[in-house]
């Protein structure tokens, strides 16, 4: 059921509108491309309506802000639901400035968002307006572990009913939940969180999921999750003794551009709660 999901992005070849940071741009591009997708990144205000009308879905990365960027999100993600395109956020750091909460509170107002990714100090700062995220990582009194799994679904189902959006929870294991059902997914390796960007590539993924499986975005999402996951552990078992985090970041590119819906099918490692 999962592997379809990716087979249906190798199909369809969704064209995705990225506004996201400019420390991880290449790799949100290059994730795209080797998934089957393809890329366009345009930020200015003045142009962003008329580019995400081509597209076939949104990603909205908070990472590198300013309020030109703010405004072009805002009025990107109105013009696509207009349009019934897929829109993803990533609330990159958001509890470490008042900006970044406040630009958060904007986008979630005036925008409506298919799905809603990021750490657990992340999603927690959007749920309760404040937060101890450290930076763009997570604090460690908020990981998921598996003696607070049931307690994360029940939140996770809780702020989906409320936003309106399926909410992905990423860590060490991920969370990715609707209002009924919830995915606990275990694919993944540690080494991914050694090199910047992993987080910012996975929701590039998810919009071109999200695009390519427009009736069955849980599973979509769920499934990018697991495909990201997926591809890290591929790209750990590449690793000779004198490769590192650089060498790592484009076995886990490679690995994705090969990856196909049955290998996604059995490599997947979830349960549905």
């Amino acid at each position: 059921m999962l592997g379809q999901q990716l087979e249906n992005v190798r199909k369809k070849e969704p064209l995705i509108h990225n506004i996201t940071n400019y420390v991880t741009v290449n790799d949100c591009a290059n994730i795209l491309l080797a998934c089957g997708g393809s890329p366009i990144m345009a930020d200015y205000v003045g142009e962003v309506e008329e580019i995400t009308a081509i597209c076939a879905g949104l990603n909205i990365n908070m990472g590198t802000l300013n309020p030109d960027t703010i405004s072009a999100m805002v009025a990107a993600g109105k013009k696509s639901n207009q349009l019934g395109h897929p829109v993803v956020l990533d609330p990159v750091g958001v509890g470490a400035s008042a900006l970044r909460v406040k630009a958060a509170n904007i986008l979630t107002n005036e925008v409506r968002f298919t799905t809603i990714r990021g750490n657990s100090s992340e999603i927690k700062t959007l749920a309760y307006g404040q937060g101890t995220t450290r930076g763009v990582d997570a604090d460690l009194v908020d990981v998921v572990t598996e003696e607070t799994i049931e307690d994360t679904i029940v939140f996770a189902k809780s702020l989906s009913e409320r936003m309106g959006s399926i909410i992905a929870i990423s860590g060490a294991i991920d969370i990715v939940a609707d209002t009924k059902k919830a995915y606990v997914i275990r694919n993944g390796h540690a080494m991914m969180s050694r090199v910047t960007g992993t987080g910012c590539m996975l929701s590039a993924l998810t919009s071109a999921y999200l695009a390519a499986n427009p009736l069955t975005p849980l599973e979509a999402t769920a499934a990018a999750v697991c495909a990201m996951g997926l591809c890290g552990e591929q790209a750990f078992r590449r690793l000779d003794q004198l490769d590192g985090n650089s060498s790592y970041r484009n076995y886990l590119i490679d690995a994705m551009y090969h990856l196909d819906g049955e290998t996604l099918e059995t490599g997947a490692r979830y349960e549905e709660c």
